[in-house]
């Protein structure tokens, strides 16, 4: 492993797709270097190794966790793959950033979580979205006790067409694990509960549906349809998912987030925050990150709202720097394995409540 205290670390990317936005966050981290890349699609892989100046390419991702020298990997590979890709990366020694979801179960996950404490490496969850701006902004201000007690909450991820690829691997049941709640959903549910200062959900009530995609619509325009080699070739998951949960603490968070729905939205995701003495709504639409967040209060006892003024930060680039810093100082504060796992199980109790229809208590 390299020496911490003097050279950068060296890091491998498995998968390159959406691994290009992990790539993009080492490249403004001074103290670690994209050495090698791996991935099925070796063309994609070759092109992001020419722009970036990565010296080595592997189409078996075995082959990079071979490396000895190599310190670290990111992870970003279709969600049947988060688990074997993790465990060996964990078992060849290496420290692992994976992106969203941790995996397809919360039994995948727990697995993934034994095999990074038997290696003694850390196992790290790329919940870019909690290091925006304005969830950061409302999440001190939340801890500093500025809302007094935060009792209810809205939260969402909505598209009108944002199927990511029919009949690709998300739109596959056994190869992505669900539709929209495991790939939009577990982002605002993070925020939003990371925001509140992560209280304890004790039960969830909720229902999904599939009315979009089983009709052949609602794909992303400048989506392909995936041969049937890259997944069924259907559409076996949700398109629609909403859900209602009770905390620990007696606040409720309502939840609703779509790949396809009949509504206004394009590709909007926020959230909404009361309190006992004052509240919030952070709304971004098509990704914005400034202009999102609005404070409400009152002011010589009349009712008052504001927005503070925000700046643009890589939420990649946040989990990279907390990432690095924890394997190198031991410094806490990075999307931790177990964090992911939290809502692992928080996914697992809304599918087995809609599939059930009845609600669901969580275990401590």
């Amino acid at each position: 492993m390299t020496d911490a205290s003097s050279e950068k670390m060296r890091i491998g990317i498995i998968g390159c797709g959406a691994g290009i936005f992990h790539l993009r966050g080492y490249q403004a981290e001074p103290r670690a270097t994209v050495v090698a890349l791996a991935g099925l699609d070796t063309d994609r892989c070759q092109r992001l190794a020419k722009q970036f100046d990565i010296p080595a390419v592997y189409g078996d991702y075995r082959e990079l966790l071979e490396v000895r020298d190599i310190d670290a990997v990111s992870i970003a590979v279709p969600n049947h793959l988060h688990m074997p890709v993790a465990i060996a990366a964990l078992e060849a020694g290496k420290h692992v950033l994976i992106e969203k979801p941790l995996a397809r179960s919360a039994e995948e996950g727990e697995r993934m979580i034994a095999a990074a404490q038997k290696a003694e490496r850390i196992l790290a969850i790329a919940f870019n979205r909690r290091y925006r701006d304005d969830v950061m902004l409302v999440h001190d201000h939340v801890a500093a006790g500025g809302f007094g007690r935060v009792y209810f909450a809205e939260t969402y991820w909505m598209r009108r067409a944002g199927i990511p690829g029919w009949g690709s691997w998300f739109t596959d049941k056994e190869l992505a694990g669900g539709g929209p709640l495991i790939d939009l959903g577990v982002h605002v549910l993070d925020m939003t509960l990371y925001a509140m200062g992560n209280p304890t959900v004790t039960s969830v009530s909720a229902s999904t549906y599939a009315e979009i995609g089983t009709q052949g619509k609602g794909n992303f325009r400048n989506a392909k349809t995936i041969e049937r080699s890259a997944g069924t070739g259907n559409y076996e998951v949700e398109d629609l998912a909403t859900a209602y949960l009770r905390t620990a603490d007696g606040a409720t968070v309502m939840m609703k987030t779509s790949w396809a729905a009949y509504t206004g939205a394009e590709d909007d995701f926020g959230f909404s925050l009361m309190g006992s003495t004052g509240g919030c709504e952070m709304v971004s639409r098509n990704y914005a990150l400034t202009g999102t967040l609005k404070v409400f209060g009152d002011f010589e006892g009349i009712a008052s709202d504001g927005s503070p003024r925000l700046i643009e930060r890589d939420g990649h680039a946040e989990v990279i720097n907390r990432f690095v810093s924890a394997i190198r100082d031991g410094t806490p504060g990075v999307p931790t394995g177990e964090e992911g796992l939290d809502r692992a199980r928080l996914i697992d109790a809304i599918y087995r409540s809609a599939a059930e229809g009845r609600e669901v208590l969580i275990e401590a």
